[in-house]
């Protein structure tokens, strides 16, 4: 469409000349238009003034420039739509989309680009490179050789042999031919017995141990290490602190021998703090039968599981702990009140304190309470004489 010769105040003037008294006539034969002119002016402009016509006239250009947008837009998004499930990653993927757009689409190369993410370099490279069967080999041969040389140390060896290669170039063609050195699993930890086990008898015969995550309320995390004897319920300690390694788990348990006595049997799972060099130590130390539960399977450490699900749910879940402190005084007090006064369904309704008496009710048994687990421990036990009884016979 031919653009208008007539500004806007131009067309503002003409229809002023026509509102004081010019005819149409007169105005068409004076400015050089059709009388079809003069009236879509009046019909638009009638009445404003130029300020006005000069707002209208931006409105319009906006609201133009906005549709072309939309439009722009909503074509790019088919366009995307029709390469959806194609990785256009590579350079040559990208020049196959290029290509692919401009076919399908009707797009110009640049639009095309722009809308992919492509420099228009890019479709215009010709690699010029050749490659070397010979160097290709010889990295094939040095890797087989050397399983466990990544990229940088073939390197080395290629130019010490004479090879002139770029580490980058050395790098593609190690991908290409993908010589990745294979990632190793984790460390070997203890597995232990998969045996199953009896349930236990008498007191000390075995302890489960386990962990238990909380946060403060600063947000800081902190970790619960839990001890409970299977046999007669009887929460043995509650050690928090913001870290729990092997080494500490070592000394609390030695803590907890000296009071308690030497369990025969000792159940976990395979956390790395059960399976570190300092707790292998400790159970090979102290004769201990250590017997870590098949990873995956908690069922088989069903009494600490339980315990902790009565745990959280008793106590994590209905206090904020403001600082570790407040935290080791309330885990003591709880596990107080769980030995001596919160009857057991699994006991007949008995505490745990009140079914552990059956078994020495010569000795008075009580189980003391300290304050704090740093450094001491949360929660220890009063001291039972240490069981002569062997280790028990696995079925299985």
């Amino acid at each position: 469409m031919k653009r208008s010769r007539f500004t806007e105040d131009q067309i503002i003037g003409i229809l002023k000349e026509h509102e004081a008294g010019v005819s149409v006539a007169d105005l068409c034969r004076k400015h050089g238009v059709s009388d079809a002119t003069v009236y879509k002016w009046k019909a638009k402009y009638g009445g404003m003034d130029v300020s006005e016509a000069k707002r209208l006239k931006g409105l319009e250009d906006e609201n133009a420039r906005l549709k072309r947008l939309l439009a722009d837009s909503m074509l790019d998004n088919a366009a995307l739509k029709d390469l959806r499930g194609k990785k256009v990653v590579t350079p040559a993927a990208k020049r196959q989309a290029v290509a692919h757009l401009v076919a399908g689409h009707g797009m110009s190369e640049r639009r095309a680009c722009r809308v992919i993410g492509c420099c228009r370099m890019t479709m215009r490279y010709e690699a010029i490179r050749q490659d070397d069967p010979v160097l290709r080999e010889r990295l094939k041969e040095l890797a087989r050789v050397r399983r466990r040389f990544g990229y940088r140390r073939l390197h080395v060896f290629l130019r010490r042999e004479g090879h002139v290669v770029n580490h980058k170039r050395l790098f593609r063609i190690y991908r290409e031919e993908r010589l990745h050195v294979r990632r190793r699993g984790g460390r070997k930890r203890a597995i232990g017995t998969r045996a199953p086990m009896t349930l236990p008898l008498r007191p000390n015969q075995r302890w489960s141990l386990d962990f238990v995550s909380d946060q403060l309320t600063d947000g800081r995390r902190f970790r619960i290490m839990t001890v409970v004897d299977d046999c007669t319920r009887e929460c043995l300690a509650l050690i928090a602190d913001t870290s729990l390694s092997g080494a500490r788990v070592a000394r609390e348990l030695a803590t907890l021998f000296d009071l308690r006595g030497k369990p025969t049997t000792v159940v976990s799972d395979n956390g790395t703090e059960f399976t570190s060099n300092a707790i292998l130590t400790f159970a090979d130390d102290r004769k201990i039968d250590w017997h870590y539960i098949a990873p995956g399977k908690p069922t088989q450490n069903a009494f600490i599981e339980s315990f902790n699900g009565r745990l959280r749910d008793e106590l994590l879940n209905e206090t904020l702990f403001p600082s570790l402190n407040h935290a080791r005084a309330k885990l003591a007090a709880w596990r107080t009140d769980y030995n001596t006064e919160r009857p057991h369904s699994r006991l007949g309704w008995q505490t745990p304190a009140e079914f552990a008496q059956t078994f020495a009710p010569q000795r008075g048994l009580s189980l003391r309470s300290p304050q704090s687990s740093a450094p001491a421990p949360v929660a220890q036990p009063a001291k039972i004489g240490k069981t002569q009884t062997p280790s028990l016979a696995h079925a299985g």
